[in-house]
């Protein structure tokens, strides 16, 4: 198993905090999914995880994203198919999405405009901003050339 260790300092002191253990396999799906960026729903992540331990199984992947996402390590984002994919969130820059919703294809962009747009509102209004996610939904311009 690799050790991320920022990472899995702040996966040790959620679980501590929780009262849950650190696991075999809770280890090794930290690992798997660190290893990977991108987009990845549970079923990807547990296809990878189980090349390497045919005994974990989905549930134990679910739940345990599931905890890398109340932790902080992992964002959880809808590309309009139904299907829950999570993307790597701890010591990555913010980023928001334009989903295409015809083919799936998912942009990722930043723009510094909108985040101070957003800084500016939440500041007027007196709230405290802890995450946030902007997805934009249409047609790529590949779909919209057929």
């Amino acid at each position: 198993m690799k050790a991320f260790a920022p990472e899995m300092q702040v996966f040790m002191e959620y679980l501590q905090e929780h009262k849950l253990k650190l696991t075999p396999h809770r280890q090794l799906i930290l690992d798997i999914f660190l290893e990977h960026e991108g987009h990845r729903s549970v079923e990807d992540i547990c296809r990878v995880v189980r090349q390497n331990d045919p005994r974990v199984g989905y549930t134990t992947v679910y739940r345990t994203m599931k905890i890398l996402a109340d932790c902080g390590l992992a964002r959880e984002i809808d590309l309009a198919d139904g299907m829950t994919r999570y993307e790597h969130l701890y010591n990555h820059q913010h980023h928001d999405h334009m989903i295409c919703m015809q083919c799936g294809k998912s942009i990722e962009f930043y723009k510094p405009e909108i985040e101070a747009l957003q800084d500016e509102a939440s500041g007027q209004l007196g709230f405290k901003v802890h995450d946030h996610k902007l997805q934009i939904y249409g047609l790529c311009s590949d779909c919209r050339k057929e």
